[in-house]
């Protein structure tokens, strides 16, 4: 008996990985992630699968689910949203399962802030401008952020930021990044990528609080920012230059 722990993606169907939807489909038990997850990836379990959505359950009752199924010797297919290892709130569940000595593995899935990229044809480091992207969040209700992890500290990189879980805290992301990006800085909000009600909004950081709150939007978005996404020239890559030398392409 086995937990597969699997990253369903960030929303459409067809994004989960050919390896997790294999776990879905062969699993006796599907736990998954509520209204985060796709119900067309949810119904590809077996016709007599028990489905739980863990949404309404805290971690002892699914733990407990997961107890029995390891009595009765049945794999559990657990499905989280996005990539596991993001936000994903395995760590505590692994924990509890290893004290169980229940076995697990992991399957990774698309991110958001990939999915997002991809739907707005956009690389997130581009030369000379942004090599790197921080992956991070706010103070929410869930858990506070370490000391460091600020955005006042972050943002003294100037890296391309993919900020989760903080739409509802648009106010202080601004405030705290304009002394080092720019109040010109574009700033893109992309709520729900790749689900069928998605939506793109674009700004800098002096206007995007203005137009998020003329969509209504305050959940479920992700923000992204940094000068990666202004129309402007950059090098190309040396990567493919006529006289860049590598192993695969030498002198």
């Amino acid at each position: 008996m086995t937990v597969h722990f699997i990253g369903a993606g960030p929303g459409a169907a067809d994004l989960i990985t050919v390896r997790g939807l294999r776990l879905i489909e062969k699993c006796p038990i599907c736990l998954y992630a509520g209204s985060l997850v796709p119900i067309e990836i949810i119904e590809a379990a077996p016709d007599d699968a028990l489905v739980i959505d863990t949404a309404p359950m805290h971690l002892d009752e699914i733990l407990k689910e997961i107890d029995t199924a390891h009595v009765d010797g049945k794999d559990v297919a657990r499905v989280h949203s996005g990539d596991p290892s993001l936000y994903g709130a395995i760590a505590e569940q692994m924990r509890r399962l290893d004290a169980l000595g229940i076995p697990y593995d992991v399957t990774p899935g698309v991110p958001a802030f990939a999915a997002a990229a991809a739907l707005l044809q956009q690389e997130l480091t581009l030369p000379g401008i942004a090599q790197t992207v921080i992956v991070t969040r706010t103070d929410g209700k869930a858990s506070p952020m370490p000391e460091g992890e600020d955005l006042d500290t972050l943002g003294k990189s100037g890296a391309t930021l993919a900020i989760h879980l903080s739409v509802r805290n648009l106010s202080r992301v601004t405030a705290e990044l304009t002394p080092h990006y720019g109040e010109d800085c574009p700033v893109i909000v992309v709520y729900r990528a790749t689900w069928p009600d998605e939506k793109v909004i674009r700004g800098t950081l002096s206007d995007i609080r203005q137009k998020v709150r003329e969509e209504k939007i305050t959940r479920t978005a992700l923000i992204l920012v940094g000068p990666v996404f202004a129309d402007r020239e950059f090098e190309d890559s040396r990567l493919y230059a006529p006289d860049h030398r590598h192993i695969l392409r030498p002198r």
